[in-house]
């Protein structure tokens, strides 16, 4: 029996609160992912979660097999003063294994650039170059990398505002290889933050 898809993460994984944006009631983005897949959804993100707490709380709690793993991890990691980019390094190894043997797919989402007020600095790349790395040949990424401005981050330039949650998804679902979220949902072009219905 497959599990559809599990996501670990952060706060922006969890993806309680938050207010309506353009329309867009709040959910997480890994919720209108599974949505726009077709499949069940197990959200494992918890606030204020950094690499190491996901490979000590997260993991065990997976349930595999999934048919997509989707990690989100690096945000609270860059934003602390005590940044260690071998023990990110090391976590996210960790996770990355964890995941390819429990799903079918796993799917890795880089970390905005322009992060947090004040900002992180050269931190988020640090940490985008990394996952990458350890993502190789065989993991989905999916570039988070440009996420900014105000239609889709909250004023503290970390969390999503709704809309930015369905931005997020949608370019999780084109990285997997669906083309676009149903025609249900509120649908982002990327390059411009244009909302509308789908036709």
């Amino acid at each position: 029996m497959r599990r559809g898809l599990v996501a670990l993460g952060d706060s922006i994984t969890c993806g309680r609160g938050g207010f309506p944006t353009l329309g867009v009631h709040p959910q997480s983005w890994a919720l209108w992912l599974a949505e726009a897949l077709g499949l069940p959804v197990t959200n494992l993100g918890v606030d204020g979660a950094i690499a190491a707490d996901l490979v000590r709380e997260q993991l065990p709690r997976l349930e595999p097999p999934y048919d997509v793993a989707a990690l989100f991890v690096g945000a609270n990691d860059t934003r602390s003063a005590g940044w260690d980019p071998d023990a990110f390094e090391r976590d996210v190894a960790t996770l990355l294994t964890a995941l390819r043997e429990a799903a079918d797919r796993v799917l890795l989402l880089t970390v905005p650039l322009d992060l947090g007020r004040p900002p992180a600095g050269d931190k988020p790349a640090a940490a985008n170059a990394i996952l990458r790395r350890l993502a190789g040949d065989d993991v989905v990424v999916c570039a988070l990398d440009d996420l900014a401005g105000p239609r889709v981050m909250l004023p503290d330039a970390v969390h999503p505002t709704s809309a930015g949650m369905v931005e997020i998804a949608d370019r999780a679902a084109r990285a997997l290889g669906a083309p676009v979220l149903p025609a249900t949902l509120p649908h982002a072009d990327s390059r411009t933050c244009r909302w509308a219905r789908a036709a």
